[in-house]
């Protein structure tokens, strides 16, 4: 069957004005104002969750019967009205460009008793296949509106577990969004948003993936299994891609951009926003240079628009097999950045490697918590009797390692503390020669060469008033250095950063928004 992508250039004819999609009755677009058919048998359930899985209309999918409104929604690029109707375990969608248009009067087929109107019918049992929606009602909120709500508190992720509040990540911290959740409300949230990923779920026990809600906007989503059944963790993805200035990261990584070949790792340990400095990278590119820019993504992250570079985005197990697969293609594609989510294994090493010694700038990040152990860890991938080999391929294609570790700021949210290492010929040397311990004397001495240690930007966070002296202590690999750092803090408020954030709403203050507990979610009419 096509999917949802294919369907909608129906819409791009002149004498089509309407898609509709309907469980149990085929496929049929509005033309000429007279309702035609495009599929002989009708659409299952399963073949309408496998359209909509992953697009903004998952999370526009009432909990319980409802007839629909139009809603102005984005598609593969492309403005559409959407309106999406339920009556008991039957669904609807009627989907038009986004130009106003006159009703079509199209109603729900009555040829069917379940469509009809009469009483709602029983609840499928608790082993039937869970309802289509990700919008399932939290004690009168949804899911969009509890991610909503944790994207409004500046969270960046969220936590979903079988017996267990609801949970968000906020300054490094976890706080409670919801009381606990039953595991039968756990499984009908996120099986739904499985799609075709169950499959991996069922196989390797987790699944990654991607996914767009109206409200909340876009995340990253990982759904695993543990002891009390399902698990999802949903990492907020910023909704443009954001600049380096934003990120308020230091100028010195401005001479990135200055680089048409080798290659630049971003590194640091999960959950220390490599993505979003490599995005913010990509974004320069996109925006400053007429290029032609290449990721691979595992999966999509941030969503890159058309600005000056030409810019393909590929997801990995979507578009291709693997990071390096997709990069050994890629280098047939006249491409003059490579962007990859993360360096995982010796292939991918290997092929970044060889790009960046033909004249490609490849940008990258690495699950590593410093930038020694980022040259090491790229070392260490190949077996012994290769390393002399890399040591060599390195000792001139490694242009930046830039680690970075978020350290909680005054004003609520976080500060990015960045190491940086330059790709130079004492540093080549040390590689070559396979005596990366003398490194951190090379820093110390690095700043002829450009190089930044991690406690030089935690100074000049305290100096300007954007974290505390306990926080660049905590975070720094030597905390001697700050000594000068803590005796120049100026007591006086920060003026030139951004203004204070206001005050976090309390737990009980949330939950009330989001429409309190989840006792009674799911429960029969005729309770």
């Amino acid at each position: 069957m096509a999917d949802l992508r294919d369907l909608l250039r129906y819409l791009e004819r002149d004498d089509v004005t309407m898609l509709v999609l309907q469980t149990g009755s085929a496929i049929s677009v509005e033309h000429n104002g007279q309702l035609r058919r495009l599929t002989r048998d009708p659409l299952a359930p399963e073949q309408m969750a496998d359209l909509i899985e992953g697009t903004p209309i998952l999370g526009l999918v009432p909990a319980q019967d409802s007839n629909g409104a139009p809603t102005p929604v984005e598609l593969f690029g492309g403005s559409y009205r959407v309106e999406v109707a339920r009556r008991g375990d039957k669904l609807r969608l009627k989907i038009a460009r986004s130009e106003p248009a006159e009703s079509s009067g199209l109603e729900l087929e009555t040829n069917d008793e379940a469509l009809q109107a009469s009483p709602r019918p029983e609840p499928a049992p608790a082993a039937a296949r869970p309802a289509l929606a990700s919008q399932v009602m939290l004690g009168g909120g949804s899911l969009d509106e509890l991610l909503s709500a944790a994207r409004a508190e500046r969270a960046s992720d969220v936590h979903i577990t079988s017996e267990r509040p609801a949970q968000m990540r906020v300054s490094g911290y976890l706080r409670p969004l919801t009381d606990a959740l039953p595991h039968r409300t756990v499984e009908q949230l996120l099986r739904p948003l499985l799609g075709r990923n169950e499959a991996q779920l069922d196989e390797l026990g987790y699944a990654d993936f991607s996914l767009d809600l109206p409200r909340a906007g876009r995340m990253r989503v990982n759904v695993n299994r543990h002891r009390m059944g399902l698990k999802g963790c949903f990492r907020l993805v910023s909704p443009h891609p954001p600049t380096l200035e934003e990120l308020g990261l230091p100028e010195d990584l401005m001479r990135i951009t200055n680089q048409h070949q080798g290659l630049v790792v971003i590194a640091g340990p999960n959950g220390s926003g490599k993505t979003t400095t490599l995005g913010a990278l990509v974004d320069w590119f996109n925006t400053n240079k007429a290029i032609h820019i290449i990721t691979v993504e595992d999966p999509v992250e941030i969503v890159h628009p058309v600005k000056r570079a030409v810019i393909s985005q590929r997801e990995v197990g979507s578009h291709t097999r693997s990071f390096a697969s997709a990069l050994k293609g890629s280098l047939r594609e006249d491409p003059d950045v490579l962007a990859i989510g993360e360096l995982r294994d010796r292939d991918t090493v290997e092929m970044a490697l060889s790009a960046a010694e033909t004249g490609h700038l490849v940008l990258a990040t690495m699950s590593t918590p410093s930038g020694a152990k980022t040259i090491d860890r790229l070392i260490e991938l190949f077996p012994p009797d290769d390393q002399a080999q890399v040591r060599a391929t390195m000792a001139g294609a490694l242009k930046f390692v830039v680690s970075q570790r978020l350290v909680p700021a005054v004003d609520g949210g976080m500060a990015a503390a960045v190491e940086m290492i330059t790709g130079n010929i004492p540093l080549w040397k040390l590689i070559r020669d396979n005596k990366l311990y003398q490194l951190p004397s090379l820093q110390q001495r690095g700043r002829a060469y450009g190089m930044l240690r991690v406690e030089d930007t935690l100074a000049d966070l305290v100096r300007q008033g954007r974290i505390t002296v306990e926080a660049a202590m905590a975070h720094a690999d030597d905390p001697r250095g700050l000594e000068g750092a803590s005796r120049s803090q100026s007591p006086q408020p920060r003026v030139d950063g951004p203004p204070p954030r206001p005050p976090m709403q309390s737990d009980t203050d949330l939950r009330e928004r989001l429409g309190g507990g989840l006792k009674n979610l799911f429960r029969r009419k005729d309770d």
